[in-house]
């Protein structure tokens, strides 16, 4: 489905012209398209990389945020997951966001640089992503962080390995965590929704087929899809009791819309509270891909602002 005139205008041109992923045909291409110029970092911002144990053993980089001026108090923390769809995506490419999180949230961001597919399938993704939690939390004391303060958050693949961890966190009994973010997340490998046959467009900043692609590269050809944990595909979780709060928002023209309004009524009717917004006329990660358009500036205040709630409370 064309979806180009249903596009707001501040966002067609950015739309019409992005050459659209090719994860089938060419998946490094795909790749450099993420890859951001060094940008000019914050003055108020402290950026320290760091190798910590990942979930196999190995190492995996961290990114470490924190204000440059910060007395003695603990700050909450918040770990981030960068989006890509499981198999694209660095914490590179997220570096003005997390600096814009420890700015208004007053916190410290950890981002973690998770192993992708389809060289690394199902499970290390959401065992890196739960490595860095206890990692970080581990590290309170040196990172001057306090642990009753601890958010997760993330968009895109990076809001399904949000979703994900919560789930394995809970079930594993922490580390605890007050408050998720899935931004636009990527919940569910089956495809069924409507919206998950609307976007069609070869340039759309996320396909059906790119999608297809991306949970076939993340499960492996050979998964018995009918046994899936839902530490795999969240949408699959039987039980969403007990996670903690949680702030969601997604575009109308976004092929997850439909999956993200399933989880946000199956939180509710368990008794988490959520907040979510939809915005009308916006296709997916519309904020990242054209951050000056109006709706953008809103969407991602939005967001940030919640953040800073649930940390501040």
């Amino acid at each position: 489905m064309t979806i180009n005139n249903r596009v707001l205008p501040e966002l067609r041109q950015a739309y019409s012209q992005f050459p659209g992923f090719r994860l089938q045909e060419d998946l490094a291409w795909s790749r450099s398209l993420l890859v951001q110029p060094p940008l000019e970092k914050s003055k108020l911002v402290h950026t320290t990389n760091c190798m910590i144990p990942r979930g196999d053993g190995g190492e995996m980089l961290v990114k470490i945020y924190e204000p440059i001026e910060r007395n003695r108090d603990k700050l909450p923390a918040m770990l981030w997951i960068h989006g890509g769809g499981f198999v694209m995506g660095h914490p590179d490419m997220d570096d003005l966001l997390c600096e814009r999180f420890v700015q208004t949230a007053n916190c410290v961001v950890v981002s973690v640089d998770y192993r992708l597919a389809p060289e690394h399938p199902y499970p290390a993704a959401i065992e890196d992503c739960y490595a860095g939690l206890v990692w970080m939390t581990a590290e309170a004391p040196s990172l001057g962080i306090d642990v009753k303060r601890v958010a997760i958050a993330g968009a895109s693949g990076g809001g399904g390995l949000t979703a994900a961890l919560a789930l394995m966190a809970r079930d594993k009994g922490g580390p605890s965590i007050i408050f998720q973010m899935p931004l636009y997340p990527m919940l569910d490998n089956r495809n069924e929704t409507p919206s998950s046959y609307e976007i069609t467009d070869a340039q759309a900043t996320w396909s059906r087929l790119n999608n297809l692609t991306a949970w076939r590269m993340y499960l492996g050809e050979e998964k018995d899809t009918n046994e899936l944990s839902p530490y795999a595909v969240p949408s699959r979780a039987d039980n969403l009791a007990g996670l903690p709060p949680t702030y969601t928002c997604i575009g109308q023209l976004d092929l997850f819309r439909d999956e993200t309004f399933d989880y946000v009524t199956r939180l509710a009717q368990a008794g988490v509270d959520v907040e979510m917004n939809l915005y009308p006329g916006s296709f997916h990660c519309f904020e990242v891909f054209v951050p000056e358009a109006e709706v953008s500036q809103r969407a991602s205040q939005n967001y940030l602002d919640a953040m800073a709630r649930a940390l501040h409370p």
